[in-house]
């Protein structure tokens, strides 16, 4: 009887480790893909110098997910971010976006891809001085033709989501660290891009910023974009889905000893 109750135990307890697979396959399978590099490296040649920027690579990077690409300074972390970007070609490798090979498009093209499908963030908000916070975020959209009305309804509502529509007469020099970035977000979202790509997005800001700032990156993932974050900022860990822990041009998703013992 003693054995027999034993066996039930064991019985139970694995049925439960079975649900909870299959639970964590079927969220697994909800998710899309928004990006893949599959073997993807670069390589710089100087005279007779080869310098590795990234070894070869693959990663599969999720819709409703917000992924952190971590690293020192000259890690490759921003190769694999331009690789993402479709800044620069693969040395070897490829490289898809929303299930499209990249390698072989024309600058054009590659242009298109990225006003469409990718929103960027940048450290430095490269918001335009002359405008105000509403036309900066309409300007992606006036550029790839859309008309002033649409542009600019889309636009307030970008705003709204970063809860800077109360702003949207504003200069950029009138407004904080915090608030500008959240601009650049915006600015970002409006094409409905897939992806979002965030290089070192709060290094300029504070404490309170970084957080609200994060806060609406991890919104955004969570209403189904992939966002990217690269940044040195051991900070951000708590909002991510996600780490890749890039070192001296190789990317894995386990951190190494010199950053095991650093954290």
């Amino acid at each position: 009887m003693k054995y027999f109750a034993l066996f039930l135990f064991i019985l139970f307890i694995l049925n439960i480790i079975v649900l909870i697979l299959l639970i964590h396959q079927n969220n697994y399978n909800d998710m899309e893909i928004a990006a893949s590099i599959k073997g993807a490296s670069k390589e710089y040649k100087t005279g007779d110098t080869i310098i590795t920027a990234l070894e070869p690579t693959t990663f599969d990077f999720m819709k409703k997910e917000l992924t952190l690409i971590i690293g020192p300074s000259g890690s490759g972390k921003t190769t694999l971010l331009s690789l993402l970007g479709c800044v620069i070609y693969p040395t070897t490798g490829e490289v898809y976006i929303d299930n499209l090979l990249v390698n072989d498009l024309s600058d054009k093209e590659l242009a298109r891809v990225r006003l469409k499908n990718i929103g960027f963030v940048f450290q430095n908000f490269n918001l335009l001085a002359p405008l105000n916070v509403l036309e900066n975020v309409m300007h992606p959209l006036r550029l790839s033709g859309t008309i002033k009305k649409e542009a600019k309804l889309r636009a307030e509502e970008a705003l709204k989501k970063v809860n800077m529509e109360s702003r949207v007469k504003s200069l950029p020099k009138n407004l904080s660290g915090g608030e500008q970035q959240r601009v650049a977000i915006a600015r970002a979202l409006v094409t409905e891009p897939s992806i979002m790509l965030c290089d070192e997005p709060t290094a300029s800001l504070d404490i309170r910023s970084v957080g609200i700032v994060m806060e609406e990156l991890k919104m955004l993932s969570d209403s189904g974009k992939s966002v990217i974050v690269v940044t040195h900022d051991l900070r951000l860990k708590p909002f991510a889905d996600r780490i890749i822990y890039v070192n001296n041009g190789i990317a894995s998703d386990k951190p190494s000893a010199d950053e095991l013992f650093h954290n």
